[in-house]
This record gives C-alpha cells, structure tokens and sequence, in this order.
C-alpha cells in the first residue's frame, strides 16, 4: 500500500462515518473531502474544482428547476382530484402508482414526495383510509419510478458523470429502463399484496381533518387561578386524565429534579407531551397558557383576523435546518405562532427554545389564512394539514409540460446532452412565468450540487491513485474465482448497506470507481457492475435515514422505525435477486 492510497482511503473512510453519524451537514462533508484531496495534492486543482462544472451537477440543478416549474405552473393540480376518484383503498394506490410511473422517472424523487404528501393525506381522509397505508409505498414508488431512467435520480446522473470520467461510455437516457420496469412492476406488486398488510394502519396519522400528527411537545405556562397550583404532577394525574406526559419542569431558566414530585408554582412550565387535542384540552380546563415565545415575525394583527391552525414540515432543502426555533425568527418570513413540535422517533427534553430543526420535524403553528399562499409556496416546509389551494390551470401549465417533453425527447433522440436541454428547458420555464428568479434559485437543492460537486473528485482519486485497485484485490477479488455473477450480487450488497445508513451518492461515489476496477481485473464488461451499483444505491427501502424520501413520511406517517424493516427489508431482498437475474441479461459481460 503506497501512501497515497493509505492517504485517500483514509479520508473515504472518515466520509463514510461523518455520512452515517451525521455530524456535519452533506455538504459540509463534501466540501472536507474535496479540501482534503487538494491540500494533500491527491488529484490537481483543475480536477479537484471538476465537479462544479460536471455535466451530472448541471443536470441535476435544472432539472429541480423544471420540477419546480411544473409544480408551480399547476401542471400537477389535477392529481388530487384523480386520486379521491378511487373508490377502495387497493384502487386508491393503483392509481397512485400509476401516476407515479409517469411523472417520478422525470422528476427528482424529493421534489415529487414533497408534491404528493399533502395531496395523498388529503385523498385518503377523503376515501376513508390511513394515509400510513399510503405514505410508505408513495416513498418506495418514486424510488422505483425514478431508477427507470438517467434524470430520475441524481444518483443515476452521478454514476454516468463518474463512469465517463474514468473513460466509460455512459449511459443513454433509458438505458436503465427495461431492468427498471421490471423492478418497478414487481415492487408494485408486493406493495398491493404483501407489502399492504405488512404496512401499519394508524388513524392518528390523518391529519387533514383533525391535526392528530402524533405526540407533540409544548411548554404549559401555569397561569394564576390555575387548578394545579399547589398539587404535583403526579398528584394531578395529567397522564391517567388527558394522556398528557410531562416530561421537564421548568421553573425560570431551571429544569426542576424530579418534576413528577414537585409542587406546581404560578409561572412554572410543564415541558408535556401528547396529541395535540389532549393538550389543548389539558390547557383549557386547568388554567394553563401555551408559552406564546416563539411568535415568528408576528405582527399586530387586526381584531376578527382570520387564524388557521396548520401543520408544516421541514423540508430537506430548508434553510432552516439546524436553526433554533429562537434562531428561525431572524429567518422566517411569514406571519406565524409555533405552539408545538413534533419529532419522529425521539422525545424532546430540552426547551424548545434550544431544539435545532432537524428534516422531517414537523411545527404546529398559527397562521393568519392569508398567509397561507405564501407558506404553501416557501421551500423550506411542506404544509401537510391545509389542503393546497387549486391552482388554475392557464397556458403555463401545458406549456411546463410541453417543456418537459422536449427536454427529455431531445436528450434521448440524440440531438444535445441532457445537460444542455435541461438548461434550456429551465431557461424557457423562468421566462415563460411558471417561476420567478427568485424562485429558480430557491427550487435547486444547494446542498445535493455541494455534494455531487465535492465528491467527484473523490472517485477520481480512488482511480488514479490506485486505492480502487487495492480494496477490490482485498474485497471483492476474493470472490472474484466464482465468476463475475457473483462479484456482481456482492457488489450490489455493498452498496444496498452502505446506502441504508449513509447518502446514496456518497455510497455511489465510493463504490463506482471499484466497479470499474473489477471489471478490468477480472477483464469483463464494467456495465453490469455499475448497473448494480447505481440499482442499489438509488432504491432504499429498509430504513428511514437512508433515503430523503424515507426520512419525510416517517415523521408524516407516524411510523416506527420497524415499520421500514418490516417493509422495505424484503423489497430490498426483491430487488436484489431480480438485479441478479436481469441485468446479465440485458447487460452481457
């Protein structure tokens, strides 16, 4: 081992943990990396800033523009409809799949969940159904939508990037389709069979009609005259009365020991726990206050101002990741009262105050109704309890989807690069009107092009310095004697974990330069592997973290973490004997 593999596999594996444990942002990892590999001259300064003008980074940044258009123009605004038009729940996800086939392998898989949300839970409360019976498969259909094409997901982008650049032909824009719709089908069958019953039925997740998202935390201010001024929480039995935990006692900036046991005092704040209508319950019959601190930009509003109660959900792109609920009134920009905040999967101790928003945390808030416009169109969250205004279907509309059309026609007749037509397609979108430039800007996820753009580089050291070579002699050339079968079926395990615990396109990154470097060790076709590769890492289905798409509906649904295994385990498993099948046969090495 030469001290520039031991350099660059050193800083893949300090990647690889950052990417699973989460410590920093994905972009901020990336952008270590991409330092990391210059400072220690790994690869030049031209390839280290390679990826910013990657053909996949371009790509990937108009085509959230063209989402963006489409959904803004109303190209999209008919789905609802079509959807409540489902007389059973097992018709309802037929027709759900169905338009997913045809809109998700065009569009960025997180653009189109973060569309549908609100449109599937508004659909199943009006069919009678829970929308977790929905909200999973809606995550692993656009999943499986996507990898049908070369635009369906960055991550097949970055593979055909990172493949041409270690001197691999690519991909054409259907190249993956005949495996995809294989894959696609028969996941969609185990959706409607097995997978159904497998998935939870939790009527608390229909929020639509009676904000029940699952356990909220609040601060409870006790107000004077209030009936449990001298009694103990435990004495008051708010948990045998309103199934209302209290999980912190907070008297000034202190937390209080033992806040079950502690006599209540004016002006003290119970830190409780509870679906939302117990706690509002719990408020109004014992003299308690929701503690009124986190009004975001809320000005003085007119008496009779009409106030809705809405939901809203941090969005994977949002600005405001990270920030504190103190922190987010110097960033939000619409009028709003946070009452409470709902984590999936976690029980919050600290005051809210202190809590940093995380993706999929979900606030309840009180907005004036004509503010609900402007949230309904803020990137930052997804509003899941107000129904979205419908939005009338001008020119635009057809004119976005025409848009579409072109692009991805032109790409795959052969005319321009995806790239290029992609451009121009957002160009044509922005000047027709579908969205403004201001909105251009805030459609592209910021942090998914860092990504693509700081890693790239990182495949590239793996080439050249020699450590692609080096883990596929120590991994992979050991199985290499029972024939590329099955380095293939091992190749495409590797990347089913890596992908369930860290970014798909990290995994991706990492993964593809030992693809190739198999290929030419064993002297076969390098097609069939990078297939594999690209396959397992853009379809995660086992765990709520190893996909966005997954991390979204896991709060919105209500699931437990099991839910994913019990789910998406054997759809992983599905996938996985059907690559091995398929692709040799449509890929020969």
């Amino acid at each position: 081992m030469t001290i520039e593999i031991a350099l660059v596999l050193g800083i893949a594996l300090i990647a690889v943990v950052l990417f699973a444990t989460e410590k920093l942002r994905i972009d901020a990892i990336a952008l270590l990396v991409l330092s990391g590999l210059a400072i220690l001259g790994l690869v030049s300064p031209g390839d280290a800033l390679s990826g910013f003008s990657n053909q996949a980074t371009i790509t990937v940044a108009a085509m959230f523009i063209l989402a963006a258009g489409l959904q803004n123009s109303g190209a999209l605004s008919g789905i609802g409809r079509l959807l409540s038009k489902a007389k059973s729940p097992f018709l309802f996800l037929l027709t759900l799949f169905g338009v997913l086939a045809v809109v998700a392998p065009f569009v960025n898989n997180t653009a189109v969940v973060a569309v549908f949300m609100p449109i599937v839970m508004t659909a199943t409360a009006a069919i009678g159904m829970s929308a977790s019976r929905a909200l999973i498969p809606l995550s692993y259909v656009s999943q499986m939508a996507g990898v049908c094409t070369l635009v369906g997901t960055s991550t097949n982008l970055l593979v055909n990037a990172m493949a041409r650049d270690l001197g691999h032909p690519g991909f054409s824009m259907f190249e993956f389709t005949p495996l995809g719709v294989i894959c696609f089908v028969a996941g969609c069958v185990y959706l409607l069979t097995l997978g159904r019953w497998l998935l939870p039925s939790t009527r608390a997740t229909e929020l639509v009609e009676h904000y029940e998202l699952g356990k909220y935390i609040t601060e409870l201010r006790v107000m004077p005259g209030s009936s449990l001024i001298g009694t103990s929480v435990g004495e008051a039995k708010l948990g045998e009365e309103f199934g209302v935990f209290v999980l912190e006692l907070l008297r000034g900036d202190e937390k209080v020991w033992s806040p079950r046991s502690q006599t209540l005092e004016e002006g003290d704040i119970l830190l409780a726990r509870g679906d939302w209508s117990k706690l509002d319950e719990l408020k109004n019959q014992s003299g308690l206050e929701i503690d009124s601190e986190f009004k975001l930009k809320a000005r003085n509003l007119e008496e009779g101002t009409q106030q809705v109660l809405t939901e809203v959900m941090v969005a994977p792109r949002s600005r405001v990741i990270g920030s504190t609920l103190a922190m987010l009134d110097r960033r939000w920009q619409h009028d709003a009262t946070v009452l409470a905040v709902h984590r999936r999967g976690q029980v919050l101790r600290d005051q809210l105050k202190n809590v940093r928003l995380n993706v999929g945390d979900v606030l309840l808030m009180l907005t004036p109704e004509s503010e609900m416009p402007a949230l309904r169109k803020d990137t930052n969250v997804i509003v899941l309890s107000q129904r979205d205004a419908e939005k009338p279907m001008g020119w635009r509309a057809p004119f976005a989807l025409a848009t579409m059309v072109l692009v991805i026609a032109t790409s795959a007749i052969g005319w321009a690069p995806i790239a290029i037509t992609a451009l121009i397609g957002a160009v044509a979108m922005t000047l027709a009107g579908c969205l403004d430039a201001d909105e251009v800007y805030d459609a592209i996820d910021w942090r998914i092009i860092i990504l693509l753009a700081g890693l790239l580089p990182l495949g590239v050291a793996m080439s050249q310095s020699g450590a692609a070579e080096f883990v596929v002699a120590n991994t992979l050339g050991l199985v290499s004697h029972l024939g590329p079968v099955v380095v293939m079926a091992v190749l495409y395990l590797m990347a089913l974990v890596l992908t369930e615990f860290m970014s798909n396109a990290a995994a991706a990154v990492i993964l593809t330069p030992i693809g190739i470097s198999t290929a030419n060790l064993m002297g076969v076709d390098a097609t069939p592997l990078l297939i594999a590769i690209t396959f397992a890492a853009s379809t995660s289905f086992a765990t709520p973290v190893g996909y966005q798409t997954n991390t979204m509906v896991y709060s919105a649904g209500g699931y437990r973490f099991v839910d994913f295994i019990k789910v998406g385990l054997p759809l992983n498993l599905i996938f996985w004997v059907l690559g091995v099948i398929f692709i040799p046969m449509f890929w020969p090495f």
